[in-house]
């Protein structure tokens, strides 16, 4: 049921509006917009912190901001950023609060989770890390054999890992070059045999990223490391304290595994995983770049924070984001929304941007549990800078589909780039500039057929323009840079998710798959005496069952017993390869 007095989002007034607005808008061109106003390129801009954003390359009039604006305010957006900010349980599925602000509100900030202020327990945290992210980086922290440590593997999986490894790409040129950081997660062996087949296991630490221990990837990982740790040292568990600390609340376990608890740094349930990479899991990002590093990166985020928390809305550079994404999913039927980074070192950051967007916001059930009638989540993709140009922008220019891009580009390169390759970034930014000015304003017949091409090819050289497009460009990637950046895409996340009417904070969209796992390995290692045969026409697997983390609960498996004939069948041709 909806709750009482809440309309469905698509029977409101303010959405009708806009369909109303949209039909009247027509085949409107980008270039019809800035003839009309010659100052839109100057006036559809804001700036937050160190973020310059042109917005004007957008499909969109004074009008259409208007309407998405009184969307917003009928979907009570502030109501529940508010909410939020205020350590209310906005995540209803679980019962939890959405607090991954106050991982970066300052000392003296009071932000209470069921009466406690659980600031000072964040600053804790956070000082207990930087005092170990400095006897690691100046080597008073020793292995077993009191070697320093020079090469630091973060072991995770989803927010556990994109986070931190996201950003320690983006930070290279603030990091300590003397250590080597590698980040693993996928449990395919090769991904653990790859971060440490070259490394000497006596200067080696790990670092075990799991809320409740109990992560089937992550902890997989971290008993082969561990195995692996033992077997080149030639010793026995007593050296697992020296080499392994944990991200995590589970102390039982963490001691269970051999790690020293004083070496346990936790984080709470109200920090998300895609949510976390300023909280306990940025240990191996403050080792690379340092303490001082890593607080410049928090106060990026909380700059932002009190931006959208304060801003007018007229003003408020995520709730513009996201309106306009709501605006394109709702009214155009864009499907995906391209993230282009023009910059090497944000090589990863559309991957993070792809799990905080697409496991927050992919959704198809209301915050009552009713089937949504709307558009929801996109589909986020996209690579950095050149590289993507030639390879998929034909599709964004020349194809059939309406894909909004975000543009990121900076006006110096990073500081420790040698001058002979530094001078190669204005040809970097002239692509970048020159990209969203094609996507605008396209390339019509008759221009083409004034260069003289011949007719035969005028519609192959024709361009239709009228692609919308976002300009984020700042001075330089530094650390606060980047931490303003994440924090601009959190928020457009909550204000989509908002409007959409569903709750971006669980994810049992990627649980039931993982239960499923866990009870179908015992089939694919089983001997034939142990009863553990799976027949090509559809032979039972024994149900183990399990909890999986990321949600913080029992999945329930939905029907079972057998398995469908086709996964059966497969099963039954992996063994047979396998000769099992």
């Amino acid at each position: 049921m909806n709750a009482p007095g809440r309309t469905r989002l698509n029977q409101t007034p303010e959405w009708t509006a806009l369909g109303k607005h949209r039909e009247q808008l027509g085949q409107t061109h980008l270039r019809e917009l800035f003839a009309a106003d010659a100052a839109r390129g100057s006036e559809y801009t804001l700036r937050v912190g160190d973020l310059h954003l042109d917005y004007s390359k957008h499909l969109v009039t004074p009008e259409t901001l208007r309407l998405l604006r009184e969307l917003a305010r009928a979907a009570d957006v502030t109501g529940l950023r508010d909410a939020m900010f205020q350590g209310e349980k906005i995540n209803i599925t679980e019962d939890r609060a959405v607090l991954h602000t106050a991982l970066r509100a300052p000392r003296d900030a009071v932000v209470e989770v069921d009466g406690e202020n659980v600031v000072p327990l964040v600053h804790q945290v956070l000082d207990r890390m930087a005092a170990f992210a400095e006897k690691v980086r100046t080597g008073e922290w020793t292995g077993h054999t009191g070697r320093p440590i020079r090469n630091v593997v973060n072991i995770g999986i989803g927010g556990s890992d994109l986070g931190p490894a996201m950003a320690y790409e983006a930070l290279r040129s603030f990091t300590t070059r003397d250590l080597t950081i590698r980040f693993v997660s996928n449990v395919d062996g090769a991904d653990l045999h790859e971060a440490v087949r070259d490394l000497d296991a006596a200067e080696t630490l790990f670092i075990v990223a799991s809320k409740t221990f109990t992560t089937i990837e992550t902890i997989t990982n971290a008993t082969s490391a561990r195995d692996w740790l033992l077997g080149e040292l030639k010793t026995g568990q007593e050296a697992v304290a020296r080499h392994f600390v944990a991200l995590s609340t589970n102390a039982e376990k963490v001691g269970d595994f051999g790690i020293d608890t004083a070496n346990m740094f936790e984080f709470w349930d109200w920090v998300g995983g895609r949510y976390s990479v300023d909280s306990a899991i940025g240990l191996s990002l403050m080792i690379a770049i340092g303490p001082e590093h890593f607080r410049e990166l928090l106060h990026g985020f909380h700059l932002v924070d009190e931006h959208f928390r304060t801003a007018p809305a007229e003003a408020n550079a995520p709730l513009l984001l996201g309106l306009l994404g709501v605006w394109y999913g709702g009214f155009f039927d864009a499907q995906s929304h391209a993230v282009l980074p023009y910059s090497h070192y944000l090589s990863r950051f559309t991957a993070y941007l792809q799990q905080l967007d697409m496991e927050s916001n992919g959704k198809s059930v209301d915050r009552e549990g009713q089937r949504v009638d709307w558009q929801t989540g996109p589909v986020v993709w996209g690579t950095p800078g050149t590289n993507g140009q030639h390879a998929y922008y034909q599709l964004i220019h020349q194809g059939t589909k309406v894909i909004p891009a975000d543009f990121i580009g900076f006006a110096r390169p990073v500081a420790d780039l040698p001058p002979a390759l530094a001078a190669q970034h204005d040809l970097l930014m002239a692509n970048f500039f020159a990209q969203t000015q094609a996507l605008a304003f396209g390339k019509t017949a008759e221009e083409v057929r004034a260069e003289g091409v011949p007719e035969r090819l005028v519609p192959h050289r024709t361009f239709l323009g009228n692609h919308p497009t976002t300009t984020v460009l700042a001075d330089e990637l530094t650390p606060s840079v980047l931490g303003q950046l994440i924090a601009l895409y959190e928020h457009k996340v909550f204000v989509q998710g908002a409007i959409w009417n569903i709750d971006s904070f669980d994810q049992w969209g990627v649980e039931l798959g993982k239960v499923l796992a866990k009870e179908i390995a015992p089939a694919l290692t089983a001997t034939a005496d142990s009863g553990g045969d799976v027949e090509d026409s559809g032979g039972d697997v024994e149900r183990s069952g399990g909890d999986v983390e990321d949600s913080g609960g029992d999945v329930e498996r939905a029907g079972g017993g057998e398995l469908d004939s086709s996964t059966a069948a497969l099963v039954s041709t992996y063994r047979s390869l396998r000769g099992r």
